[in-house]
């Protein structure tokens, strides 16, 4: 995503920024904020079909009205909530994980910030994708390729550094497509179990995880 430029002290027609206009966006922005937080929450928990106008306002004190008019349909709202969620996902998981040279070691950082953003939670329901998943997918549609996009992209994060971990000699070569398939299911797993109180479910991903990391002989 493009880094978004300050603004000039002027705009068109001579309105200064911070003018009523700006105000009036700046809360409309700050509004939004806060219902898609709530939202991804209550989606976590309930699921996207759980999201209601109504349910929204009430949980965040705004008017009914208002979160409407910032969102204009359902399917408006649960795509936002789940743009949201994934940067929020993005921000905890694979940003900080770049600080890791691909490949091993960055493969681990990934699991290890999955491991906090799932047993925190980050959403109050754990991961927003386990939580919606099966409920959209049999259900065609814009929120259900929203959420085959996330998937594909965690997975293809995944298996992009066993890849690299087999090409620099770091392991032993793998199925790579179907280890990140396994990696993920098990993260699934993990997941469930955690909401469940399983307090073994870490150890059994980092357990996982390591069997695919065989050092080459």
């Amino acid at each position: 995503m493009s880094e978004v430029s300050r603004s000039d002290s002027t705009r068109g027609g001579g309105r200064v920024a911070g003018g009523p206009e700006d105000k009036r966006l700046l809360r409309g922005a700050r509004s939004r904020q806060l219902v898609l937080r709530q939202a991804v929450d209550t989606a976590s928990l309930d699921g996207l079909e759980g999201l209601s106008f109504g349910r929204l306002a009430t949980d965040t004190g705004l008017s009914k009205a208002g979160v409407q008019t910032l969102f204009k349909t359902k399917e408006a709202l649960q795509l936002a909530a789940l743009d949201f969620a994934r940067d929020m996902f993005i921000d905890a998981v694979i940003q900080p994980a770049r600080k890791q040279p691909h490949g091993v070691q960055r493969l681990r950082a990934l699991i290890e910030l999955w491991i906090v953003y799932a047993q925190t939670p980050l959403f109050a329901g754990g991961c927003y994708r386990v939580a919606n998943m099966a409920e959209f997918d049999s259900r065609p549609g814009p929120v259900r390729d929203a959420l085959v996009r996330d998937q594909q992209d965690w997975m293809a994060t995944i298996a992009r550094e066993l890849r690299h971990a087999v090409d620099a000699g770091e392991i032993a070569d793998l199925d790579i497509d179907l280890a990140a398939f396994q990696i993920d299911a098990v993260l699934c797993a993990a997941n469930t179990a955690l909401r469940l109180g399983d307090a073994d479910a870490v150890p059994k991903v980092r357990r996982v995880v390591e069997s695919f990391l065989i050092p080459t002989t």
